[in-house]
């Protein structure tokens, strides 16, 4: 296909990645270990660990892991927000050969319950203050192997005690919970010391990681992430952020903020990964909603990086404290997971100097399919190019491309796309064409240049008496009022239109009245575009990346 987005490339950036220069994801690790083992790797509430005792701890847990008879490519869930035991967990279920099943601790028991058992989970890593959750289902999966860690425990000393006191007895934020035959994680990590690791016969074609997504459609299912897709995600990070953390002043080793969820398929690739492949230091913050206690870890730093999703950005740079924070150091702010809006760019770039990059991705993709260019200045209102060694096509319905400047389905083809979704065959046709472009579920358009932007997804779209209403651009435009917060739209059964738009506001101004905004609505949208239906609201619902749930909102009002 003609790859018009390459003329638009930065200058040093390479069309292709080698996605084979290395033979598994633990290869690439462990050279980070060796290289960087005196360099601190992951800093949680003061508490650092270098890149050698990251080595050496998930060399232990691995050992401990392999000691419980599991076969190679034996699925492990990891049920844990950002603590220091994440990465301690990821890089030992790698490191024995096993395949990582990343789980939102947050997860219900029947959630949990589907994800262990559609995964085939056989042991499960998981901080205390969830462990009642895993509990109630444990008996219907074939979790035989669970492993508790606490707040606490790697924090060491009297500050680790005091830690778990307040989570615990303080707080009350550990639930009771009796699970026979579990090992605490400090002990696995005892234990592994005297047992002999066993290296893995690893190929980059095995299975690293099973991220669960609600996809396309349906129930949720496990895209299958072989080590070789997510090392070329990493590789085509490295190779597209290069323009921007090569500008002067030089960042050796540049230090990341991760705000983000681990266990979540942009932080895991863009912070984790990533950062360990370039000897980063990654600040983790274990509950980023608490905006004055983030506030207040991002003035102890100069951060060099912060990826985050829009209402986050949105939440900062509307805290009064924000302000005090040195960006001096800042080079890259990353947008994902939902659409950026363009006020809220504005601030942040107010504020800390730099743009939002916008990039676009999912966790069928590793994530990163496209991204905004590093070193230009400027909001381009897209979610960039392909990044190297990545075809981007606009589809039909039936999968045809269209031509440059259509609106269609968004379909991705290049090494970090998934294998498929675990265990669904069916599932996985759907979305696969002939020729090995996934289909994304996102509309979009390309233009000459080779910038595509997203119109919205297929299944958000609004039908408005046969016209084509988009959320994505509604919101962008009613965020940017000076009394608005934060903003969903959504479409409602009408009898005259089919289907009429509402949109569900949180306030910045306290005075705000639907008059007032209905009559900026009116000043800046077409007729078929304008909100029927205006409802304030106190807050709006987020998946756990702050990513607003328009699902729920239409089911709420659907069930109503």
């Amino acid at each position: 296909m003609d790859k018009i987005w390459l003329k638009a490339y930065p200058p040093g950036v390479p069309a292709e990645i080698d996605p084979d220069q290395y033979g598994s994801l633990v290869q690439m690790l462990e050279e980070s270990f060796r290289k960087y083992a005196a360099n601190n790797a992951y800093v949680c509430m003061d508490k650092f660990l270098t890149y050698g005792e990251l080595d050496n701890m998930s060399k232990r847990l691995a050992a401990w892991l392999q000691s419980r008879g599991m076969k190679p490519g034996a699925r492990v869930a990891v049920m844990m927000p950002n603590v220091l035991q994440y990465p301690v967990a990821l890089a030992a279920i790698l490191r024995a050969g096993y395949t990582v099943v990343n789980v939102n601790p947050l997860y219900t028991p029947r959630e949990l319950e589907h994800q262990l058992k559609d995964s085939g989970s056989e042991a499960i890593i998981v901080l205390e203050n969830f462990a009642h959750t895993v509990e109630q289902v444990l008996s219907k999966t074939l979790v035989r192997h669970v492993v508790v860690a606490s707040m606490g425990e790697l924090l060491g000393g009297a500050k680790g005690m005091l830690v778990n006191f307040v989570v615990r007895t303080v707080k009350k934020m550990v639930p009771d919970f009796t699970i026979p035959h579990m090992v605490r994680f400090k002990d696995a990590l005892a234990q592994g010391a005297r047992m002999p690791f066993q290296p893995a016969q690893l190929k980059n074609s095995d299975v690293a990681f099973l991220q669960y997504t609600g996809g396309t459609t349906g129930v949720s299912k496990g895209a299958t992430l072989t080590h070789r897709n997510v090392i070329a995600n990493i590789l085509q990070t490295e190779a597209w952020s290069k323009p921007a953390m090569s500008q002067p002043p030089l960042v050796e080793f540049p230090t990341i903020v991760c705000a983000l969820p681990l266990y979540h398929i942009f932080a895991l690739t863009a912070c984790a990964l990533w950062g360990m492949r370039v000897g980063a230091l990654n600040i983790l913050i274990p509950n980023p909603r608490d905006i004055p206690g983030f506030i207040k870890e991002l003035k102890k730093y100069r951060i060099n990086m912060l990826p985050a999703v829009n209402t986050l950005y949105n939440a900062l740079v509307n805290h009064p404290d924000f302000k005090d924070v040195d960006f001096s150091a800042l080079k890259v702010s990353n947008g994902g997971g939902m659409a950026v809006q363009q006020a809220v760019n504005d601030k942040w770039k107010s504020l800390t100097g730099t743009n939002i990059i916008e990039g676009y991705g999912l966790s069928e993709t590793s994530p990163v399919a496209t991204c905004n260019r590093c070193d230009v200045p400027g909001f381009t209102g897209t979610i960039g190019l392909p990044v190297p060694s990545t075809d981007i096509a606009i589809v039909d319905d039936d999968g045809r491309p269209l031509p440059v400047g259509s609106i269609g389905e968004i379909a991705i083809r290049g090494p970090q796309v998934m294998a498929g979704y675990w265990n669904r065959p069916d599932e996985t046709a759907k979305v696969m064409t002939a020729d090995g472009f996934f289909k994304s579920g996102d509309v979009g358009i390309m233009d000459d240049n080779g910038y595509v932007k997203i119109v919205d997804r297929k299944k958000d779209m609004i039908l408005v008496s046969g016209f084509n209403v988009y959320p994505n651009e509604l919101e962008a435009v009613i965020a940017a009022h000076p009394g608005v917060l934060e903003c969903a739209v959504v479409g409602v059964p009408d009898e005259h239109s089919g289907e009429a738009v509402k949109v569900f506001v949180v306030r910045k101004d306290a005075s705000l009245t639907a008059e007032q905004l209905m009559d900026y609505c009116k000043r800046e949208f077409t007729g078929y575009k304008r909100p029927k239906y205006i409802e304030f609201r106190t807050e709006l619902p987020k998946t756990n990346v702050g990513k607003i749930l328009r699902r729920a909102l239409r089911e709420e009002k659907q069930a109503a």
